[in-house]
């Protein structure tokens, strides 16, 4: 039953969920601050603060705030904390968390273009520090690690597996330059793989047997699910759509070869191609004007939709998919992309094949590879602990 509005219990509940937001928003907390953060009373804090902490919602533990001893206030979280980690192309993303479900902080930090290994993973390693401290936690509680790279990861050695695609970062084991730096076993995927992942366990996925997650971003890659499973083929690089040739006359990719579906649909031909009308533009701009109505971003959009069809027909009338989620920054444009995808699919793929499938956004939006490097570090994490069998990708 729930409490009257206005009335007095409601109003302690409003109080109460206003404490654990800012705590989940900010990480942890002096009653002091959360009295600044909520515009609660420190009293009405402290009341709030000695109810939580009786049903064990938070975790209380000495501190110095300004050379004075103080008691921080955090979520409670036991003793296991998880981090997913997803590079971009441009930026890198962190979450902790005490599972999928349950992300206790999320920090970006943007990352310049070509930037190399050391930069990226340095980056990253200072996030996951920063969030562990907001959280009043210490490092020993970070039991794993999940790591998404934009590139295929050879999943016999860990290492990133193209010399072209992410060049900073060949010839890097990951898993055991961010085991080195964090102290915690890592798993490293590629970031569709972990999209596709993030989407099976907590999203759109959910119980779908052959399906595909298609992330849209700078670059494009699909995570393959089938049994139920992602599907990495027999040395991890399975999924890597971006570079399927669509027009063999086309222009030169990174890749090497020609007339791929990035050349197409990826941020650089997006800019190259709104260049001498808009200037220089970047993806979140070109995002942006499309959303708010800009006739040219919206075509060189919908021109990219229309790319993305006919490559997604190969992949239907190949797979014979349920379901295809779309999802990475570019599908935030929705129907401009989808619009035009959906009628170059039914055009391609085989009738029979296109009838059965469903084609959705990403339940998890642009956090989908976050939420699948926080399963996989969940899974290293039950390995270690005895309760799986050991992964291939874990350091």
């Amino acid at each position: 039953m729930h409490a009257a509005p206005g009335s007095q219990a409601s109003l302690r509940e409003a109080n109460r969920l206003r404490v654990l937001e800012a705590l989940r928003e900010q990480g942890a907390m002096t009653q002091v601050e959360i009295a600044g953060s909520t515009g609660l009373s420190p009293a009405t804090v402290s009341n709030m603060v000695k109810d939580l902490d009786g049903a064990g919602a938070v975790e209380l533990a000495p501190s110095i705030r300004n050379g004075r001893r103080a008691v921080l206030v955090s979520l409670a979280t036991g003793n296991t904390l998880l981090a997913g980690i997803a590079f971009g192309d441009r930026d890198v993303r962190v979450a902790l968390a005490t599972g999928p479900r349950d992300v206790i902080g999320r920090q970006r930090m943007p990352l310049p273009a070509n930037h190399n290994a050391d930069e990226g993973i340095e980056r990253a390693t200072r996030l996951v520090y920063d969030l562990v401290e907001k959280s009043g936690k210490t490092m020993p509680d970070v039991k794993a690690v999940g790591v998404g790279v934009p590139a295929p990861v050879d999943s016999v050695t860990g290492q990133v597996g193209s010399e072209s695609i992410l060049p900073g970062w060949r010839g890097v084991d990951v898993a055991e330059e961010i085991q080195g730096r964090l102290g915690a076993p890592v798993s490293v995927d590629n970031t569709a793989n972990l999209g596709a992942l993030g989407e099976l366990r907590c999203g759109a996925l959910q119980g779908v047997q052959v399906g595909a997650y298609i992330k849209l971003s700078y670059g494009v890659g699909a995570g393959l699910v089938l049994g139920g499973e992602v599907f990495r083929g027999s040395a991890g690089t399975a999924g890597e759509i971006g570079h399927l040739t669509i027009d063999e006359d086309g222009p030169i990719c990174r890749c090497g070869n020609r007339g791929c579906l990035e050349t197409f649909i990826g941020s650089l031909a997006l800019s190259e191609a709104l260049a001498g009308s808009h200037g220089r533009l970047t993806l979140r701009d070109i995002i942006a004007r499309a959303i708010d109505g800009d006739p040219g971003c919206r075509r060189v959009l919908e021109d990219a939709g229309r790319h993305l069809g006919v490559a997604l027909a190969g992949l239907v009338n190949l797979l014979n998919p349920e379901m295809i989620v779309l999802g990475g920054q570019i599908s935030e444009v929705g129907e401009v992309i989808t619009g035009p995808m959906r009628r170059a699919l039914e055009r391609s793929a085989i009738p029979s094949a296109v009838a059965s499938l469903t084609v959705e956004q990403a339940q998890l939006h642009t956090d989908a590879d976050v939420v699948g490097a926080i399963v996989a570090a969940e899974t290293v994490h039950a390995a270690a602990e005895g309760l799986l069998a050991p992964v291939t990708s874990t350091s």
